[in-house]
């Protein structure tokens, strides 16, 4: 799994110096704006991501989790359309260790101890399908497939294929950015191989300018399991709130957020801090 985790990283860098340019990606939010990066055009984003008594109820280990890079690239392949890559890798400080349903795999790992890998790869592609107008927000389409990179011998992998697709709206009232989503999420069963849940997926952001170069930015982001009954574990119900800011420096951005988990299943605070930068990197047809 380690060895499938750098293959697909070396992919990534691969296509990160071969490209080039962006111009619409929303560190340190995660909820998706409709607005593409613009034909040629190449973005880059790049942070680091630390949440205390983050969950691993498959693998019964919590504790405080490092993820070191978080990174993407978005290529603008046309004026309505980008294919994003993002991942990253993990590594968590355990705190709390039980039974659980994948125990036996990490039985090595024990309280005190650290495990790591890299995150499951996400690639995808997003269209802006309309346009805003002064009379209407910008809507898109965000489809994406989650690969089973992960370790789940690390206790932080799924070992699951997943697929998602979601519905992009945004709009632009003087100084302030509403973008809302909603989506579908298919995703294995990673007891059950044969077996898959559907999630709903959600968010709202708001980022608000304050001068020209800085915002101030809030999100709400989640996902609800539509199966009756408990949540299978590993895809429970999940809700975080992310408030931050970014700073705009020509075709380069900072930012940094706090979050705060809504669930007793999420992490309870953490934060991100990271850049992005943004270049036109060929001529599209």
């Amino acid at each position: 799994m380690e060895q499938q985790g750098i293959i697909s990283w070396v992919m990534v860098l691969g296509l990160t110096l071969w490209s080039g340019a962006a111009h619409a990606q929303q560190r340190p939010l995660v909820t998706e704006d409709p607005e593409t990066v613009g034909a040629g055009v190449v973005l880059f984003e790049a942070g680091i991501e630390h949440n205390r008594q983050e969950r691993f109820p498959l693998a019964g280990l919590q504790g405080n989790l490092w993820s070191s890079p978080v990174a993407g690239v978005s290529i603008g392949v046309g004026s309505i359309a980008e294919i994003q890559i993002d991942g990253g890798y993990n590594k968590l400080l355990v705190t709390e260790k039980s039974s659980a349903t994948l125990s036996s795999v990490t039985n090595l790992i024990g309280k005190g101890d650290s495990t790591s890998s890299f995150q499951p790869l996400v690639i995808g592609t997003k269209i802006r399908l309309l346009s805003e107008t002064s009379g209407r927000p910008a809507f898109g389409l965000r489809l994406a497939t989650r690969l089973p990179n992960a370790s789940n011998e690390s206790g932080l992998g799924l070992d699951t294929t997943d697929y998602f697709a979601s519905f992009l709206l945004g709009k632009t009232v003087q100084s302030v950015r509403f973008v809302g989503n909603v989506g579908l999420g298919v995703v294995g069963d990673p007891t059950k191989g044969y077996q898959h849940n559907q999630l709903l997926l959600y968010g709202v952001s708001i980022s608000r300018a304050i001068f020209n170069a800085l915002e101030v930015v809030t999100e709400i982001n989640g996902r609800h399991n539509t199966k009756q009954g408990t949540p299978q574990l590993g895809i429970e119900n999940s809700s975080l709130m992310r408030f931050g800011a970014r700073y705009t420096v020509g075709g380069a951005r900072i930012d940094s957020a706090v979050l705060v988990g809504m669930r007793s299943t999420d992490p309870s605070i953490g934060f991100t801090l990271g850049f992005t930068y943004v270049f036109k990197a060929f001529q599209a047809p």
